[in-house]
């Protein structure tokens, strides 16, 4: 009786074995395993591998820039913080930014404590990381619509136990779609969605921050989206969006105006920080 023929590799596998990743047993097995379709499949790709290294073997001699590693860093740290959003809110798969996104300094160095972000900043990276997740999704890019705007403020203010605005910015062309709850560093954050007529949305994020101390209107940019960020008596807000910056400053200070003028009043013109 003859032998039965071992499952055929799938294409991670071949890839193992095209990239000499499989131990030499291993890759002896499979490449003994293949039948003529995939052996020819086989070839092609060491052959395309054999040219791309001969086109640019001079790179492989070469160090991995700085650049490139904090970039894979931050991509990874991107992913994590993803992961911990995706299993707090149900949301469906969609794509993060690889933003720093700050870590724990619980027990590192005082290296990395410098080199920490601060509070108001990470704010502003978690204001982007949330616009860059939901800002895609068609179905359900709130939890409360903009046709139940005061019971999505009543519940939002409870949450964040404080009373909330929700500023209007259709003569800017953009309307409300909605709200939602979301999980920050500090408790429970707001975002607020708005969409113009071509189909572009901004996000306005807010909720408490720890450091107390007031922070400028400032801008904070990296990767595709980016925005202008802003803390009061302890509480910060950031509108972010894929926009030009003089567009997402026009409707930030807009909105920094509607927000100052609704009780409690007293805030200050922020100074338009770089």
């Amino acid at each position: 009786m003859n032998a039965p023929r071992p499952p055929l590799p799938d294409d991670s596998e071949l890839h193992a074995l095209v990239d000499g990743r499989l131990p030499a047993g291993d890759a002896e097995r499979l490449r003994a395993g293949l039948d003529a379709p995939v052996r020819k499949e086989f070839d092609a790709w060491m052959r395309q591998r054999a040219m791309l290294r001969a086109l640019h073997g001079d790179w492989l001699e070469r160090p991995v820039p700085d650049a490139l590693h904090r970039a894979a860093q931050r991509l990874q740290d991107a992913r994590a913080e993803r992961g911990r959003w995706l299993a707090w809110g149900g949301v469906a798969a969609g794509w993060v930014l690889a933003f720093g996104l700050g870590w724990s300094l619980h027990g590192r160095d005082a290296t990395l404590a410098a080199a920490a972000p601060s509070a108001p900043l990470l704010f502003a990276q978690q204001a982007a990381v949330a616009h860059a997740v939901y800002q895609p999704e068609q179905r359900h890019p709130v939890e409360v619509t903009a046709a139940q705007q005061d019971h999505l403020v009543q519940w939002l203010s409870k949450r964040l136990a404080r009373p909330l605005t929700v500023p209007h910015l259709q003569e800017q062309g953009f309307d409300l779609v909605g709200g939602r709850l979301l999980p920050g560093g500090s408790g429970a954050r707001a975002q607020f969605m708005y969409q113009n007529a071509a189909g572009t949305r901004i996000t306005l994020y807010l909720g408490a921050v720890d450091d107390a101390q007031a922070e400028a209107f400032r801008f904070y940019g990296e990767g595709p989206v980016s925005g202008f960020y802003w803390v009061e008596r302890g509480f910060g807000y950031a509108l972010s969006g894929e926009l030009p910056r003089p567009a997402l400053q026009a409707l930030a200070t807009a909105v920094y105006r509607q927000l100052s003028a609704a009780p409690p009043a007293g805030a200050h013109a922020p100074a338009r920080g770089s």
